[in-house]
């Protein structure tokens, strides 16, 4: 369900993130699951999400890192959990650079 009153709120914390990356070569914005994302070579590695979490992409055995230290959950879909996809949502805010620049290092690099 979307909530747009989170969704402002989450992009006026992810937006300056993703501004600081826009000099990289090859990254920039496009679609994923109806919103807009940060991607890299056109592959997307993180997003806000319709309900106002960040959504990024990295090493499933990461995530299991990260949910285990109580830093964001596994993104599930459909019933079915995402193997390299968490989200963190606004009260963690403090952790998003990172994972957005996690995600970018992790993309990155399997990306041709």
């Amino acid at each position: 369900m979307r909530d747009a009153e989170a969704e402002r709120r989450a992009h006026d914390v992810f937006d300056p993130i993703c501004d600081d990356l826009f000099w990289r070569p090859g990254v920039d914005l496009g679609p994923m699951f109806g919103v807009e994302g940060v991607r890299i070579r056109g592959k997307v590695f993180a997003f806000v999400s319709y309900d106002g979490t960040v959504v990024v992409k990295l090493p499933s055995a990461r995530i299991d890192d990260l949910v285990d230290d109580g830093v964001g959950e596994r993104m599930v879909m459909s019933g079915r959990a995402m193997r390299e996809w968490m989200h963190a949502d606004q009260t963690q805010t403090e952790y998003w650079p990172r994972l957005v620049e996690d995600a970018l290092t992790y993309v990155d690099s399997i990306t041709p």
